[in-house]
């Protein structure tokens, strides 16, 4: 029987429904929601790999980190990244186990701790621009960045916050392993949050960097080292939509491999933090022979998957 691969980006906002839903408790039941349609997908046959965002995650514990500083070593930013991947693959396992049990299925689910190697001469590291962790004042920010070495910037009046490289991931450091667990039947969870940022020195041997990478950019990548026939990109609106926001929005159902190149340059489509990203993701895919996309929300997968909604991207 042949195997239908999809990838599955969800974000790490969707496992917090609003400000008084973010303990590890409201995250546990929002992982329960999302991976009750990956299991229908599941049903269905599919072989799934699970991709997940990890900003907020990685918020929080960047600021228990700065709290706690009086006592206990700050941690680094790479080590919030794998902590995310594995507290956030817990949730979704145990669910998707559970779920399993429910359904009567033979199926069981791993988180892989996902290395993702990027070039140290991208030139996001001249430019770094990805705020993370507290605000500060400005006193504290150039302290920051004399004691520690961080980049500091004044964040849209609100504060100064660090700032950080987002780089373009080049290598998924672990995929032989995915490649091998997919093909024995699990659903992976990998690439958590972009993977965690590591650079190759000239012997080959890797550490970690301060750095953030996009996790559709990763999960773009990992479609196509799987060779996935599907790649799905979960956000928080069940379509996209042209001019959104504005008197002439027009929401797309489809859009060949040629249109969304188009729709990208144009440049006032997508804004550049949210769905620009997401379409990037998409071509990438696309161009190096990926089979199709879909963009759409969690709730409404099982249709998107039926055709009844969400924007489906094709090559041309």
């Amino acid at each position: 029987m042949t195997r239908k691969v999809a990838v599955i980006a969800i974000g790490g906002n969707s496992l917090i429904k609003d400000k008084f839903h973010q303990t590890v408790r409201d995250q546990y039941i929002a992982a329960k929601e999302t991976s009750d349609h990956i299991v229908s997908m599941i049903k269905d046959g599919w072989d799934v790999v699970i991709g997940h965002g990890n900003g907020p995650q990685v918020g929080f514990i960047l600021r228990r980190s700065e709290l706690a500083a009086h006592e206990l070593h700050e941690v680094p930013l790479d080590a919030c990244g794998a902590d995310t991947q594995g507290a956030i693959g817990y949730a979704l396992q145990q669910n998707l186990y559970n779920q399993f049990r429910q359904y009567g299925l033979n199926k069981r689910a791993v988180t892989v701790v996902t290395q993702v190697e990027v070039d140290p001469n991208d030139p996001a590291f001249k430019n770094p621009n990805k705020p993370i962790g507290s605000f500060m004042d400005e006193s504290q920010a150039k302290l920051r960045r004399e004691k520690d070495g961080w980049d500091v910037m004044e964040d849209a009046g609100r504060g100064w916050r660090r700032v950080v490289a987002s780089p373009l991931p080049k290598r998924i450091v672990e995929e032989e392993a995915i490649k091998q667990l997919i093909q024995a039947g699990f659903v992976v969870i990998a690439a958590g949050g972009g993977g965690i940022p590591v650079v190759a020195d000239e012997q080959g041997n890797l550490q970690g960097v301060a750095a953030v990478i996009d996790k559709d950019y990763a999960a773009s990548l990992l479609a196509t080292k799987v060779r996935a026939d599907l790649l799905i990109i979960s956000t928080a609106i069940e379509k996209i939509a042209l001019n959104y926001g504005q008197p002439n929005q027009q929401w797309l159902d489809h859009m060949t491999l040629s249109q969304a190149r188009q729709y990208l340059a144009e440049g006032t489509h997508f804004a550049k933090g949210s769905m620009a990203p997401k379409i990037q993701a998409v071509i990438w895919y696309l161009e190096q022979g990926g089979g199709r996309a879909i963009i759409s929300n969690p709730e409404n997968l099982e249709r998107a998957l039926a055709g009844e909604t969400g924007t489906h991207i094709t090559p041309d």
